[in-house]
């Protein structure tokens, strides 16, 4: 298995996801997405896994002006531009993907 985990330092569903495969015994990549952001790539592997709504992250102040923006690719554009948006934790397993702290999700993976 190989895990990836995009978060942040202060978001405590992160921690719990990180803790969570560490009880496990299973290796974790930590990337932290406010120092080094996502790639382009990663962030549509993660997108046709979970659906672009599902990335965006309800707290921000741009949260509301992200779901007017005209089109999808705007959407995925601004995302990319401020990762900021993007909801935490996003844990990837290949091509599989989730977003926020689910458990129930990741054991289907071992």
């Amino acid at each position: 298995m190989n895990i990836q985990i995009w978060g942040r330092k202060k978001c405590f569903d992160t921690k719990k996801a990180e803790r969570w495969f560490k009880e496990r015994r299973i290796k974790v990549q930590y990337i932290d997405l406010d120092r080094f952001g996502i790639s382009r790539g990663e962030l549509q592997s993660v997108k046709n896994a979970v659906g672009q709504e599902a990335l965006i992250r309800e707290d921000h102040s741009d949260a509301a002006l992200l779901r007017y923006l005209a089109g999808e690719e705007d959407k995925f554009e601004h995302m990319l531009e401020d990762p900021a948006l993007i909801r935490t934790p996003i844990v990837r397993n290949g091509k599989k993907a989730t977003v926020g702290y689910c458990p129930d999700e990741w054991k289907n993976w071992e």
